[in-house]
């Protein structure tokens, strides 16, 4: 295997791109002494209209063959017939299962009921009410609206297994879970999953919960870290209710992951769980935490022990600017974007030496 990993990127839209470039920044193998090379795809709404969404196909091919990706967010046009959004196809073409999200705390931003220790959410990346069939019968008052649901057990056994996994590497407690008591053929197929998850990790705290109750106990939440199973609409909203209990939804990675035969990680795709946040495109006030922290998230499934330290020294030298006060307003600060990168990129790399110096790798 060559020790230069390819690492597909996806261009994106507005603020989401702008946010994009600065973790490229970030990642320049200058800054972390790790042999990259990047092979770019343009997934802006226009590239996707003038193709057709073709691009988004081959970007979802490319990284089929390099395992990793790294995107910006892009905007889906609300327009029926129109090229939709990519994240759709990016999940169906990699065979995508779980999706995870990690609220954790922000130095000097006061988290939501108390909470400090770390809360994933390990959500179902497809299925469930997400492509549903939709469709209407009836007119005036009578009328019904109709959608069909499906899950299957391959992503629940993934969803379940990788909190599993997931849980046991962060000495956190595997919490929560569907509303399986109302639903028990559907929703119960995850809670099974979950069931038989817990018997093969012995080792690991198991806490099922219905999906109401979770949302209730998470503002009760002060002490345990946790990980939390959710089928694909739940997840959604509680990850967002997640991050932001820890203060901001820039404040956080997102992770999308396809699995082998084994259900180990195959395909790694990286991403900000926001939006192009439009009111602040061209400003340089955005917050650029997520997309670099989702680029250190991704090196942490490279087999490589430099891609390990690059990974620590991203995240630490993120958390510790923060908590020198240097901060884009959404956190109280006055830094610009640009101002937070720089400074994460100082860090980094003063880390990085040190640590080569000390270690000699």
């Amino acid at each position: 295997m060559s020790d230069q990993k390819v690492i597909v990127v996806m261009k994106g839209d507005q603020t989401g791109q702008e946010l994009l470039d600065e973790a490229l920044r970030v990642l320049d193998p200058n800054v972390i002494g790790l042999d990259l090379e990047f092979q770019e795809f343009d997934l802006s709404l226009e590239n996707r209209r003038a193709t057709n969404n073709q691009v988004v196909h081959d970007a979802a091919k490319a990284m089929k063959r390099t395992g990793y990706g790294i995107k910006a967010a892009t905007v889906t046009p609300e327009i029926k017939g129109d090229v939709g959004s990519p994240n759709a196809i990016l999940r169906r073409e990699i065979d995508g299962k779980v999706i995870i999200r990690t609220g954790r705390r922000i130095p000097g931003v006061r988290p939501v009921a108390g909470t400090y220790s770390p809360i994933s959410v390990i959500r179902m990346a497809v299925g469930d009410a997400y492509g549903a069939k939709e469709w209407r019968e009836g007119s005036g008052l009578d009328e019904v609206a109709c959608r069909t649901e499906t899950i299957d057990r391959k992503t629940c056994r993934a969803v379940a297994e990788f909190a599993f996994m997931h849980a046991k590497k962060t000495k956190a407690k595997v919490f929560g879970g569907p509303k399986y008591t109302v639903s028990p053929v559907y929703e119960g197929m995850l809670k099974e999953e979950m069931d038989e998850a817990a018997k093969r990790y012995p080792g690991v705290r198991y806490e099922p919960q219905l999906i109401d109750a979770t949302y209730a106990l998470l503002l009760n939440n002060s002490g345990d870290p946790m990980v939390i199973p959710a089928l694909n609409r739940d997840g959604d909203c509680l990850s967002d209710l997640v991050l932001q209990m820890f203060g901001t939804i820039a404040g956080s990675e997102s992770i999308l992951m396809s699995f082998n035969d084994n259900f180990e990680p195959d395909i790694v795709m990286a991403e900000a769980p926001h939006g192009t946040a439009p009111s602040l495109f061209g400003k340089n006030l955005a917050n650029p935490m997520a997309m670099i922290l989702a680029g250190a998230a991704m090196l942490t499934y490279m087999d490589d022990p430099r891609a390990t330290n690059a990974s620590r020294a991203i995240y630490e030298a993120t958390i510790e600017t923060v908590k020198e006060g240097i901060r884009t307003s959404d956190l109280g600060g006055s830094a610009t974007t640009t101002e937070f990168t720089n400074e994460v990129i100082r860090k980094v790399q003063t880390k990085i030496e040190v640590w080569k110096t000390l270690t000699g790798f």
